[in-house]
């Protein structure tokens, strides 16, 4: 990608999945990067994994003074920021009737009010200089209803409209996008899923397959690259065309 050579890049929830895909294809494009991540073990297995990464810096995103000191830290030691994505949340398999108040808030504290904090974090240092790019991690969720994930559905669908709301105020110094992922074969998903589950699910993926996190990484590196310097306020869908059809499709 053009432009992505010695950027400085910080890469949430960066120590597995989606995030440590992420970090990789950014340190091969040349970039500086930075993982923040609340794991001590992902980080440590990160660290050991990819050699080239500038640094990695622990923080839970949810607690804004962890995330104001974080950023200190990460900025003196990249000597700088132009590139921020977004990517750490959580989820948690239940029923809507099931969900407690304490789900609720933990979930919503990490996948909303954490984005929030990076996000505004990022904008204000990037304002004051010469911009930057923002991308943040929403979800097919966040478009279509979804069973047993009504929290992090309503988390996803928060992050597009702070997306496109962010973009309108932050341009034209920095750009803001959105990348809403379908079904992605992590860590993550793959706890939470039996091989049955996982099989059913490609079934109505028009692809027939679960994308590979390193096919998600690849487009948050265009959408950080000169190749996108025209685009802003926008949800970019990655999901095998299954959000293409309508009832009769699934």
């Amino acid at each position: 990608m053009r432009g992505l050579k010695g950027k400085r890049v910080v890469i949430t929830g960066g120590a597995s999945g989606i995030g440590a895909a992420t970090a990789a294809r950014f340190v091969e494009e040349g970039a500086k990067v930075a993982i923040l991540d609340r794991d001590a073990d992902g980080c440590d297995r990160i660290g050991r994994e990819l050699p080239g990464i500038a640094g990695v810096f622990r923080a839970d995103v949810a607690d804004l003074q962890q995330v104001q000191h974080a950023f200190g830290n990460i900025i003196v030691g990249l000597g700088g920021l132009d590139v921020v994505i977004n990517n750490a949340g959580i989820s948690i398999r239940h029923n809507f009737l099931d969900i407690t108040p304490e789900d609720w808030n933990k979930v919503l504290a990490v996948n909303l009010s954490g984005v929030f904090y990076v996000a505004q974090m990022a904008a204000r240092y990037m304002m004051e200089r010469s911009g930057g790019v923002i991308l943040n991690m929403a979800s097919t969720n966040g478009m279509v209803g979804h069973p047993y994930y009504a929290d992090y559905n309503a988390t996803k669908a928060g992050v597009i409209e702070l997306t496109r709301s962010m973009a309108l105020e932050l341009a034209p110094k920095v750009r803001v996008n959105a990348v809403a992922p379908g079904y992605v074969l992590t860590p993550m998903q793959r706890a939470e899923y039996s091989d049955e589950m996982l099989e059913a699910v490609n079934q109505k993926i028009p692809l027939a397959r679960h994308a590979q996190p390193e096919e998600i990484a690849a487009l948050f590196a265009f959408l950080a690259s000169d190749d996108a310097a025209y685009l802003t306020g926008n949800v970019y869908v990655v999901d095998g065309g299954e959000t293409a059809g309508g009832l009769a499709s699934r």
